[in-house]
């Protein structure tokens, strides 16, 4: 928003200068981003009158005027304008004046030759006065302008631009008088409301107006105004106001739409009367309905975009711009005025579905007064008259729903609590009425309520915390003292059962990995490659085709960050991520959360790419596999012991992939990328990765006591053939489930197949650790143990002992 400061002071004049009022409404929380003079500082400028014009003797494009400027005498000054003629009025520079520099340095004006002829003077155009940046002739004054006059007063120069930074909450600042009811409020300066009187009807002329859509529309003011002269010139200061507030002038009838919405926040419309086809009908588009604006585009409008129609269609989007074929002209002889209430929700985000703003719909889309619609209609039918003349008819308003204001309550307890100072009722009281909201107090001291109703101009109040806040920045931000908070400390324990997630990525920092912070939103394309998903989550409205559904899994993300990595020449690539996935499975578990139907758990993944060491002397360089990856995943669920089976995912490679278990429950998987997968997205060599729920991850087995031995350990191998689909993993379960009480470690440590073992068959080499916490085991005992062990594995696998 932006305007003159001249203007808004025939509102309201408190006394302060232009840099006061601009702290003050900035600290009020309405933010002034510059406060800038109309015109650079310059003196002993003056209206004067060209009295004669004369070809200079010796120059071809210069010119010997004599010039009167009000000082008693005429001044012959040498002036190259090609505008320049004789009885024009235009500033003058006279001698001594100092005029704007390019250089920042004052410019001063002293007599001249120039080229043979003496100058006692300066002719001025708007750049050398800096104005603007237009030096194509002499600045042109008003004929009426008075000779010898400071141009700076003629020009009403001495004037500041404000220009408002406004919050989407603030829409009744978007005009004069809206920042004139702040600054009143504020400085406690008396308000001079625009007086706006009723246009007397000089004909019964009128037009008939429906409001089909009641819930887009709320209310349709209009007139018809007959016998106008729109090419009739704006008036000066109506320019002088409509430029300073950064509005072009473009003709009379529009001139008065733009500046009425500029003084009262009440956007106004003009249309041709003779070229509206029966009557007005506000309702929503059609498909296949098409509206030819004013700014030269056709758009296609549909059952979402309001729309002003005739009898021959649409004929302007509501709220947002008017139709081409209905436009007022220089030639227009009868108007229709016209002065609605929009409902927000049925004007935004309308503009920019077609890529363009406008004026009317930045202020429609966040609210406008619903209780100005007359009052626009006759301000802006009386300057119509003033400039162009005309006919009025009567203002025919049609009300269908307007919005409801209901009570607000503020508790001054909770005001206190929330300003943290002890604002007094009687100044909360005071605030509001400065503020013109209608209010009530019952109560007494901190159980006192105030009940405000809300003006028609502010849509922002609507809850308690509204009115606080109004409360708050009225009374002074910066009355309130800067305490730093304060919060009872309290100690809590922490859980020995439980990991925070910091520690875990810790603990993969410290195997070499780096965390990665990746979208939830992903390709459409990793869902079906990396979980198997056909029909994922889709967003509704995604910030790009590549991020348009929730992910399922990490893998995807981790991939594309190897790949993001492999082309920036980054041959080793360890990446993890700590983050949710979306799951179409009801249930939530501990940790997750469920919106809508869809639970988010969230999972820790981690991806190893190129070799598994840096390159060194003392270790042969190798590529990372599946093992490697399987290592981290245990350590990470160390103390507890997971199990590990073979099965298929759609990201890995069939037979390098495997479910990860932790008491008989699926917590996550481990493996290396698909061949496919690894093709398909440019990896040279295949990456191994893990995935799990970092709820498995988070518990920890508390420590149990358990007694130490003194006595020495014995240790016996033994090896045995198996079935070659049987699992080490269903082996040693077996045999730590029934394993004699000395036997305290079970563990493989070689697998052979070849000469000497059955086709179909595997040696297993077993090591086993026997210790007693109360003697010393003899052989006897060691050859008991092993005997029961190995006769178990024979009778529940058919195993058979080698020697």
């Amino acid at each position: 928003m932006q305007f003159s400061e001249r203007w808004l002071r025939t509102f309201v004049d408190p006394p302060l200068g232009s840099e006061e009022l601009a702290r003050l409404l900035t600290m009020s929380g309405i933010e002034v981003e510059s406060c800038r003079p109309v015109a650079p500082p310059f003196s002993d400028v003056v209206v004067g009158q060209v009295l004669a014009v004369d070809r200079h003797p010796n120059a071809d494009r210069l010119a010997v005027c004599k010039v009167d400027a009000g000082t008693g005498e005429t001044l012959a000054i040498v002036c190259g304008a090609p505008n320049v003629v004789a009885g024009m009025k235009v500033p003058c520079a006279l001698l001594g004046a100092k005029l704007p520099g390019a250089s920042g340095e004052p410019l001063l004006i002293k007599p001249v030759s120039m080229r043979g002829v003496e100058s006692r003077g300066m002719l001025c155009s708007a750049r050398e006065l800096g104005l603007s940046d237009d030096h194509s002739g002499l600045l042109a004054l008003p004929e009426d302008a008075p000779l010898g006059k400071s141009v700076r007063e003629v020009l009403a120069l001495d004037d500041h631009v404000f220009t408002l930074k406004l919050t989407p909450n603030r829409a009744d600042c978007l005009s004069v008088q809206g920042v004139a009811r702040e600054v009143s409020a504020l400085a406690r300066a008396a308000l001079n409301p625009l007086e706006i009187r009723p246009v007397v009807a000089a004909s019964d002329a009128a037009f008939p107006v429906k409001i089909t859509d009641a819930h887009g529309c709320g209310r349709f003011a209009g007139r018809v105004i007959r016998n106008v002269n729109a090419a009739a010139p704006t008036p000066a200061w109506m320019k002088e106001r409509l430029e300073r507030s950064g509005q072009r002038s473009i003709s009379a009838l529009v001139d008065v739409t733009n500046y009425v919405m500029l003084e009262l926040g009440r956007p106004l419309h003009v249309y041709d009367l003779d070229k509206l086809v029966g009557g007005i009908d506000v309702r929503f588009g059609r498909k296949g309905e098409r509206i030819s604006l004013l700014n030269d585009m056709t758009v296609e409008v549909d059952d979402t975009v309001l729309c002003i129609t005739d009898g021959s269609g649409p004929i302007g989007l509501a709220g947002v711009m008017g139709g081409d074929s209905t436009k007022a002209e220089l030639t227009t002889r009868n108007i229709f005025l016209e002065s609605a209430f929009f409902h927000p929700e049925a004007v935004a985000g309308r503009a920019r579905r077609y890529n363009f703003t406008s004026d009317a719909s930045h202020r429609f889309e966040r609210g406008v007064d619903f209780d100005n619609n007359i009052a626009g209609i006759e301000r802006g039918t009386r300057l119509i008259m003033e400039i162009c003349g005309g006919e009025p008819g009567p203002a025919v308003d049609t009300v269908a729903r307007l919005p409801e204001r209901r009570p607000v309550r503020m508790r001054v307890s909770r005001a206190h609590k929330v300003i943290g100072v002890p604002v007094p009722a009687s100044a909360m009281a005071d605030i509001f009425s400065r503020l013109d909201f209608a209010h009530a107090r019952e109560g007494a001291g901190e159980a006192e309520v105030f009940t405000v109703k809300p003006p028609s101009f502010r849509f922002d109040i609507a809850i308690e915390e509204d009115l606080i806040e109004e409360v708050a920045r009225v009374y002074g931000f910066e009355r309130i003292p800067a305490h730093p908070p304060r919060a009872p400390a309290i100690m809590r324990g922490r859980r020995e059962a439980h990991r925070s997630p910091h520690a875990l990525r810790q603990q993969l920092a410290d195997a070499d990995y780096h965390e990665a912070i990746n979208f939830g939103f992903v390709d459409p394309q990793w869902e079906t490659d990396f979980a198997g998903e056909s029909n994922p989550l889709r967003v509704e409205n995604p910030i790009a085709s590549q991020l348009a559904v929730m992910r399922s899994t990490l893998i995807g993300s981790l991939v594309s960050n190897v790949c993001y990595n492999l082309r920036r020449k980054l041959p080793r690539v360890r990446v993890f991520e700590l983050g949710r996935v979306f799951l179409r499975a009801p249930g939530a578990g501990e940790g997750d959360f469920e919106v809508a139907g869809v639970r988010q758990p969230m999972r820790l993944a981690a991806i190893a790419y190129g070799p598994a060491l840096e390159e060194q002397w003392g270790v042969a360089t190798r590529d990372v596999d599946f093992f490697d990856v399987k290592a981290d995943a245990e350590a990470l669920l160390a103390p507890r012991v997971a199990r590990f089976e073979s099965a298929p995912h759609p990201a890995f490679h069939p037979g390098r992939s495997a479910r990860i278990t932790l008491g008989g429950a699926e917590i996550g998987w481990v493996g290396e990328i698909h061949p496919r997968w690894q093709q398909k997205y440019g990896l040279p060599l295949p990456a191994a990765l893990f995935e799990l729920d970092l709820e498995a991850l988070s518990g920890v087995d508390l420590p149990r006591y358990r007694e130490v031995s003194k006595f020495p350990p014995v240790i016996r191998d033994f090896s045995m053939e198996f079935q070659e689909s049987l699992t080490v993993a269903e082996i040693l379960g077996e045999s730590t489930r029934n394993c004699p009480s000395v036997v305290q470690e079970i563990r493989l440590f070689d697998v052979y197949r070849g000469k000497g073992v059955q086709a179909g068959k595997k040696s297993l080499a077993f090591r086993v650790v026997m210790q007693d916490t109360a003697r010393t085991l003899t052989d006897a005992d060691a050859d008991a143990a092993m005997a029961q062990l190995t006769e178990r594995l024979s009778a529940k696998f058919g195993a058979k002992l080698r020697t």
